[in-house]
C-alpha cells in the first residue's frame, strides 16, 4: 500500500471518480432517452472502465470507495444534437480536471491513471461527440431526434 494518501490526494481521487460516475450516468440517460445511439453506447462502457481504474487506486491505498449517486440526477436533453454538444463540453472539462489533478500528486501510479484517462477522453470520446454534433446539425430534422415518450397501456 505504501505511504497513505494526503487529504488533497484523497479529495482529488474522489473528484476524479465522481466525474467519471457523472459521465457514465449522463451517457446512460441519453441511451435511455434516445435508444442505443452511437457514440453513447460505446462511450458509456468506456466511462465504466475509467471508474474501475480509479476504484483500483482507492483499493490500493485503502480509501473507501464513494457510492455513485448520479443515476437519476443528470441532465436530460431535448435532442441527440444537444446531448452530443454537451458531450463535447464534458470531455473538454474532463481533460481540464485531469490537468489540475495531475499537479496534485507525485505518485507514479496515480499520475499514470490520470494521464491515461485524460488521454482517453481526448482521443476517443471528444472526436466522437464532435462528429455526432456535426452529423445531427446536418440531419434533415436539425438534430431533432426528440426524446421518445414511453406510453404505458392501461
Amino acid at each position: 500500500m505504501g505511504e497513505p494518501l494526503s487529504e488533497s490526494e484523497r479529495a482529488h481521487l474522489i473528484a476524479a471518480l465522481d466525474d467519471e460516475y457523472q459521465a457514465r450516468a449522463t451517457y446512460a440517460q441519453v441511451i435511455a432517452d434516445f435508444g442505443d445511439v452511437r457514440p453513447f453506447t460505446n462511450i458509456v462502457d468506456a466511462e465504466d472502465r475509467h471508474a474501475r481504474a480509479l476504484i483500483r487506486l482507492f483499493e490500493r491505498y485503502g480509501v473507501s470507495v464513494p457510492p455513485d449517486t448520479w443515476p437519476g440526477r443528470v441532465p436530460r436533453y431535448g435532442s441527440l444534437r444537444e446531448a452530443c454538444e454537451a458531450g463535447v463540453a464534458a470531455e473538454i472539462a474532463n481533460a481540464g480536471l485531469y490537468d489540475e489533478l495531475l499537479s496534485g500528486t507525485e505518485r507514479a501510479d496515480i499520475r499514470e491513471v490520470y494521464e491515461n484517462l485524460r488521454e482517453a477522453a481526448q482521443e476517443r470520446p471528444l472526436p466522437a461527440f464532435r462528429r455526432c454534433a456535426e452529423r445531427e446539425a446536418g440531419s434533415p430534422d436539425g438534430g431533432g431526434h426528440r426524446r421518445r415518450r414511453r406510453h404505458r397501456d392501461g
